[in-house]
């Protein structure tokens, strides 16, 4: 067995998302299973070099997991031959210019999503890339989730919770998420992940209508600094998909849970209806379906939730980004099939693009085929 090192320039980890989610629930687990396995019973082991802004916080968090290197210098980092993949987590608002950056080096090539600001730089960099000849993988972790691994036919979502405006308690999300300059914004946010959850689960998209809406104007930031809210922070959007399928969901940052998780699909067939969340899926058959009769003067008899049934798990989910991060590490290793590209991401900024358009002038927006 042979062991090959991976080392990966991993920009905008002391963030929440890349902190918690690529950082130390994916590369850092990887790194304590003893790498990734590949089929010929070699492994590939992580080397990370932690890129950002702020020394205090990046040596803290190179020191709690272990990790030896660290810079604040992206450019330095860019030019050693021996890391091979650039990941980047930091904010959408300058990653399309990092990722140029990154192609331009010779980097193979892995980002969250969206993977720019607008659909022309999303094309460019995807172009760049083909172009250059790397590698490069969008994280679609929502593919992953066990709640969606099961089998799911038709669909209307509900997303979100309450992030607390910042005043009296501090928010959940930095807030950058509402600031136009700064590439907030739920409907880029969102509809990205909607994009490949409906085209890979039920349908490609065809077409979309959307209505954005700002909640909440005044927010607090992470000074405790009053701040206006200039972009949307709910979303109520219809998708038309292939074979004619219709999806709704809604997201939202100003609402209280009170539903299975923070996330849930319903989704509904002729012979059944099933519910999905980020772990659980609960299913109700047709024929031990209740027979509901509209009464309003009476309490409703029926206890709704308790006639459906959760739905067994018959093997275990890893975290889904990890998941995503050893499967493109095999397809950088041995060609293993990896087909959530760039081009993947550019269709989630074309799916926000309509959505943000479709809301502006009020109206349905087809979606066009994308091709690189």
């Amino acid at each position: 067995m042979t062991q090959h090192r991976l080392g990966i320039i991993m920009n905008g980890v002391t963030g929440r998302m890349g902190t918690n989610q690529h950082l130390v629930r994916s590369i850092v687990a990887i790194r304590a299973q003893g790498g990734v396995a590949l089929g010929n019973g070699d492994r590939v082991m992580p080397d990370p070099i932690l890129v950002g802004r702020n020394e205090e916080k990046l040596a803290q968090l190179a020191a709690a997991h272990g990790i030896a290197r660290w810079t604040t210098k992206l450019d330095a980092a860019l030019q050693n031959p021996e890391d091979t993949l650039f990941f980047d987590a930091a904010t959408t608002k300058l990653r399309a210019k990092l990722l140029h950056k990154a192609v331009a080096a010779g980097k193979d090539i892995y980002c969250e999503k969206p993977i720019a600001e607008n659909l022309k730089d999303a094309l460019a960099v995807a172009r760049a890339a083909g172009k250059a000849g790397v590698r490069h993988g969008v994280v679609q972790d929502k593919l992953f989730l066990p709640g969606l691994l099961k089998r799911i036919i038709s669909v209307r979502g509900e997303f979100g919770y309450w992030v607390f405006e910042g005043d009296w308690q501090s928010a959940q999300r930095p807030s950058w998420n509402y600031r136009k300059k700064d590439g907030g914004g739920i409907i880029l946010d969102m509809l990205c992940h909607w994009r490949y959850v409906l085209d890979n689960l039920f349908g490609d998209v065809k077409s979309v209508s959307c209505l954005g809406a700002t909640h909440i104007p005044r927010r607090w930031d992470e000074n405790g600094k009053a701040y206006k809210v200039d972009v949307d922070d709910s979303a109520y959007a219809t998708f038309e998909l292939a074979g004619g399928v219709i999806a709704h969901i809604n997201s939202s940052w100003c609402t209280r849970v009170r539903r299975d998780d923070l996330v849930t699909l319903h989704v509904d067939g002729t012979h059944g209806s099933a519910v999905a969340g980020l772990q659980k899926c609960w299913s109700q058959a047709r024929v031990n379906t209740p027979r509901p009769v509209w009464n309003p003067d009476v309490a409703q008899p029926i206890r709704f939730f308790e006639t459906w049934s959760e739905v067994p798990d018959h093997m275990s989910y890893d975290n889904g980004f990890k998941s995503e991060w050893e499967m493109f590490i095999r397809h950088l290793f041995e060609g293993a099939p990896f087909k959530w590209t760039l081009l993947e991401g550019a269709k989630g900024v074309q799916l926000a693009e309509a959505g943000l358009r479709s809301w502006k002038e009020r109206r349905w927006i087809d979606i066009p085929p994308l091709q690189a």
